[in-house]
């Protein structure tokens, strides 16, 4: 979890049993974008997020539902989010 927190602007966290966090930006425009950019990779994944979008802010909370908890596919999906919204500031 440090390592995946290490370059972030925001906190993943765990909250009931899923990765969480809230990715804020400077505009919807700019939310939106970071959500089509995460879908596209969420789907290469075939790993879809819990996610949430008003104004300028994506909540997003990960889990393998197959597993019943957190695996792998959630910090690799954490893992790109954080990328993307690195490039999206």
């Amino acid at each position: 979890m440090a390592q995946l927190n290490a370059t972030a602007s925001a906190a993943w966290a765990v909250v009931d049993g899923k990765l969480h966090k809230a990715f804020r930006f400077r505009d919807f425009v700019q939310a939106f974008g970071f959500m089509t950019q995460a879908a596209l990779v969420a789907e290469r994944m075939n790993h879809h997020p819990e996610w949430f979008n008003v104004y300028h802010t994506v909540r997003v909370d990960l889990v393998t539902h197959d597993a019943n908890g957190i695996t792998e596919r959630d910090f690799a999906l954490a893992t790109a989010m954080n990328e993307i919204e690195s490039v999206s500031q």
